[in-house]
């Protein structure tokens, strides 16, 4: 198979278009060809006009850790152009940055989560775009998810950096088919192609979604496997909590939770007794750990280690965005008066709950501390949104 990069520069018919224009590149560390030659590299190789790059969150680099951590702008030192950083004094592209080139290539490997930032920095790029007439090409990549939706929709109002508009966190689609619901859903007047993948197989076992003939490369200094990638639009909302998700650990983000002061196996116990069918698809393992930087660093934490891989892995059993919910209300039952929620700057949002920000809205949290709501109650939330979601995408699906 073929991801979109290895296309464009396979098929010189596909770059005809880009015949004396000025060309911009959107990427960072797992922006690579087939043969692990970084885009940027093997579009100047190829004769393409290359005139600035565009690096999103953690730089262009990959080597920024956390949140609300900035990247400055640079000039390359092979090639002399302009480096520009999404995420840094702006996080939209300013005129002087879209002036830079004619079209720009999006090669950016997601999670296919609402979350991950890359998202809303498509979004940003496709409205600058068509205020200043100029292209964007996505060179498409793996949703290594695969196509499972879940969570409730944003609501609206509740928009972010990390909420680009009214979808489930785990969208189920690649960026070029995010990218052509942009379009569609916010009324964009925009010269929008995507150079779509040959013979991706995105419900094709084992990978479900992650090519074998691909090797993973962190997109993110966190994104460390497609353990990771699998579970993420649950772990993910651990960074709105007090416990942790394992940053300062060699697994990040593979914990439904982590601390000093919680009971892993108690809360391992009480999640069964709630919803034992939330637990599916995956195996969870006891496991001790303490983190080098983070949240309880140099404290000894017990937590629950998720293992959506190999032969525990069922790809449509496997739900982590309930299997995270299912967490937090179990340690809320155990332990009644916890300080669950963190309450700090998150993503450039100063006046909500981290957690309200992740989930696009107050309603998970409310069914967390809410001691009289069951697993019910929220699936019948998170059905209705999930299949108005699918619904919605159905007519643009590319694979």
């Amino acid at each position: 198979m073929k991801f979109g990069i290895d296309r464009l520069l396979a098929e010189p018919e596909l770059r005809n278009p880009l015949e004396g224009k000025r060309v911009a590149l959107v990427a960072h560390p797992a922006s690579v060809t087939e043969d692990l030659t970084h885009s940027l590299d093997a579009l100047i190789a190829a004769g393409v006009n290359v005139t600035s790059a565009f690096g999103p969150q953690h730089g262009l680099k990959g080597d920024k850790q956390d949140n609300m951590v900035e990247t400055a702008d640079e000039t390359d030192p092979v090639y002399g152009i302009p480096i520009f950083s999404l995420y840094g004094e702006v996080r939209r592209p300013s005129g002087q940055m879209m002036s830079s080139a004619d079209v720009f290539l999006f090669d950016l490997q997601d999670l296919g989560c609402r979350i991950y930032t890359f998202v809303t920095t498509l979004l940003y790029l496709l409205e600058e775009a068509a205020k200043t007439g100029k292209s964007v090409w996505v060179l498409d990549r793996p949703n290594p998810a695969g196509r499972p939706v879940e969570g409730t929709t944003l609501i609206a109002g509740q928009e972010s950096f990390v909420g680009a508009g009214p979808m489930p966190m785990r969208h189920g689609l690649t960026l070029g088919e995010m990218g052509l619901w942009f379009v569609k859903h916010f009324n964009l007047d925009v010269d929008y192609r995507v150079i779509d993948m040959h013979h991706w197989l995105p419900e094709a076992a084992p990978g479900y979604g992650w090519p074998d003939s691909r090797i993973w490369i962190n997109p993110s200094p966190n994104a460390a496997s497609i353990n990771m990638a699998r579970a993420y639009a649950g772990t993910v909302m651990i960074e709105g909590a007090t416990v942790s998700e394992g940053r300062g650990t060699t697994r990040p983000l593979e914990l439904l939770f982590g601390a000093p002061d919680v009971d892993a196996k108690a809360v391992h116990a009480e999640m069964n007794r709630l919803a034992p069918d939330w637990l599916t698809g995956c195996a969870l393992r006891e496991c001790w750990f303490e983190p080098t930087f983070h949240k309880h660093q140099g404290q000894l934490c017990n937590g629950l280690m998720v293992h959506a891989e190999g032969r525990f892995y069922d790809h449509q059993a496997f739900r982590p965005w309930r299997l995270q919910a299912l967490a937090f209300k179990a340690i809320r039952h155990l332990y009644p008066d916890y300080e669950l929620w963190r309450d700090f700057p998150y993503e450039y949002e100063l006046d909500r709950l981290a957690i309200d920000v992740i989930n696009g809205g107050p309603a998970f949290r409310e069914w967390v501390d809410d001691h009289a709501s069951t697993a019910g109650d929220l699936e019948a939330l998170a059905t209705r949104d999930e299949q108005a979601w699918r619904d919605e995408i159905a007519p643009l699906l590319l694979y």
